[in-house]
């Protein structure tokens, strides 16, 4: 999956300010990473950095919030309830190009949250890409 994702972005032209200095995956709430034991889009984002030859960084941006998860909420309002205040990004985002990564999208809500914590914290771009787009 990673290899289809990297070829998908290698074939791709971003504007040269996005074209993703660092690779960031969405965060995993620490107590879904313990009962879980893997976060799905750190693997991805890994995976595809190593392919890309681009860092992966999963400390600039944490999950706060321990919300539902996503797939449980049935509007596009409830997503964007649900994870509204869930990220926290720390200073060294400050000047960045971010590339987020995430495995499913549905409404976008989740990247759009990661991206806001990581502009506030001072990220110079945020772009997100997904593995997968689930209406």
């Amino acid at each position: 999956m990673a290899s289809y994702l990297a070829g998908y972005l290698e074939r791709h032209t971003f504007p040269a300010q996005a074209a993703g200095q660092v690779l960031v995956p969405v965060p995993l709430h620490s107590r879904r990473l313990r009962s879980r034991g893997y976060n799905q889009s750190h693997l991805l984002a890994k995976e595809v950095g190593k392919l890309l030859d681009i860092p992966v960084r999963q400390d600039l941006v944490k999950r706060a919030k321990d919300s539902p998860p996503q797939v449980e909420a049935r509007s596009r309002e409830q997503r964007r309830a649900n994870v509204s205040g869930s990220f926290g990004a720390t200073a060294e985002a400050e000047g960045l190009s971010i590339l987020l990564v995430d495995d499913v999208a549905t409404t976008g809500s989740t990247l759009s949250a990661c991206a806001a914590a990581l502009k506030e914290a001072g990220a110079a771009s945020v772009w997100g890409t997904v593995l997968a787009r689930d209406n």
